[in-house]
């Protein structure tokens, strides 16, 4: 399938979800009551930005990206098959996975497409808002353990990953790939459980990869195939698929193969949770800003607040929980001077400096949207 075909397809898919939004208002889908339905097949369902009220994002309210839909499986006769450049390729049951040591991480993980809808001009694909996001603690084993098991060659460049759930008619199969430093990371996990139960079936059971601060697309759902080779995986969604553009280019261009790298690391990226958007106040009462912010593989230093559209800042408190791959919660109580609208703004720096743009650079894929946030709010006087 090439380029142009695919995107085509995504711009078809991405206009028939917004033709049909009124009548999918009215549908869920079992055990994801309380989020947004942006498709049915594959399962694509975003979470409300008002229910992120809690440091781990409950299982309930974690949001679903597929893009295959979920596959029917089964952990009693489950296989994952370690091959390629391997001394001694193996084929571990879920319970042999299970045996290696325990290793646990929370990662806040967001689709690369988090945002898609406010990119101008628009961009084909699924029309994320702001919650394809969400915290879980994940165990299960090392990657590395289980690639040294296999006795991982000293010409592996790249680990690719697949999972049960296949390409049909001229759909490309799901596949991915990471270079082996991040595979051979500590922090790198196939986890078998999320917030402590088996991971539920809409987030990968039985096998999930974990690959913390990156991207969510790597952290491949339903894993039952791993192999080491000497250069990039050659499918689609890893030589045309989740790539970004070099440099900044003019919104609306085309941009040349040759001028795209491959997504990775998260950028830095803030999110207000409340006050909702177009709320209403009264001059002379506290209201508390409050929200998330993360920054993929480093983690926040600040976050400061603006009701006065950037004029002046003030700094939001920060949490007590956090960890380096996951999100932490600010808050800020602010009192508006006068009766009128306001819109309160929130703008989060990492611990290397990186700062929130006013603007994210456009690119063809509506990656990485992170501008500073903001909600409407109008005050009356009290």
């Amino acid at each position: 399938m090439t380029t142009r075909r695919y995107f085509i397809a995504l711009g078809a898919a991405a206009a028939f979800v917004k033709a049909v939004k009124p009548a999918f208002a009215q549908k869920t889908i079992a055990g994801k009551e309380k989020l947004i339905v942006r498709s049915f097949h594959p399962e694509d369902l975003e979470t409300p930005v008002e229910l992120f009220n809690s440091f781990i994002t409950p299982n309930d309210l974690f949001y679903v990206r597929h893009h295959l839909g979920a596959p029917g499986t089964e952990s009693t006769n489950w296989k994952l098959d370690v091959s390629g450049l391997v001394s001694s390729p193996q084929s571990f049951a879920l319970e042999d996975v299970r045996r290696f040591p325990r290793a646990s991480v929370t990662v806040t993980l967001e689709c690369a497409g988090n945002g898609r809808a406010f990119f101008d001009p628009a961009v084909a694909g699924i029309q994320w808002e702001k919650g394809a996001v969400g915290t879980a603690r994940w165990t299960g084993a090392r990657l590395a353990d289980i690639l040294n098991k296999a006795g991982i060659k000293s010409e592996t460049k790249y680990v690719s990953f697949d999972g049960a759930d296949k390409g049909f008619a001229k759909i490309p199969d799901f596949i991915r790939n990471l270079p082996l430093s991040k595979a051979m990371h500590p922090d790198t996990i196939i986890a078998y459980e999320m917030n402590g139960v088996p991971i539920p079936p809409l987030h990968g059971f039985p096998l999930r990869l974990i690959v913390p601060g990156w991207e969510g697309a790597y952290s491949v759902k339903w894993l039952e195939k791993i192999a080491a080779l000497d250069a990039e995986h050659d499918g689609f969604f890893v030589k045309t698929a989740y790539r970004y553009p070099t440099r900044r280019v003019m919104p609306g261009a085309t941009v040349d193969a040759k001028d795209m790298a491959p997504l990775t690391g998260l950028v830095v990226k803030s999110l207000i949770t409340s006050p909702k958007d177009k709320a209403s106040a009264r001059t002379g009462t506290s209201v508390l800003v409050t929200g998330f912010a993360w920054a993929g593989e480093d983690e926040i230093a600040k976050v400061d607040i603006s009701v006065d559209g950037g004029s002046t800042w003030m700094e939001a408190a920060l949490g007590r929980e956090h960890e380096r791959y996951s999100w932490r919660q600010f808050s800020r109580e602010i009192k508006f001077p006068a009766a009128g609208y306001y819109t309160v703004m929130s703008r989060a720096t990492d611990q290397k400096g990186r700062m929130q743009p006013i603007e994210p650079a456009w690119n063809p894929s509506g990656y990485l949207w992170n501008a500073i946030d903001k909600v409407r709010v109008n005050v009356e006087a009290a």
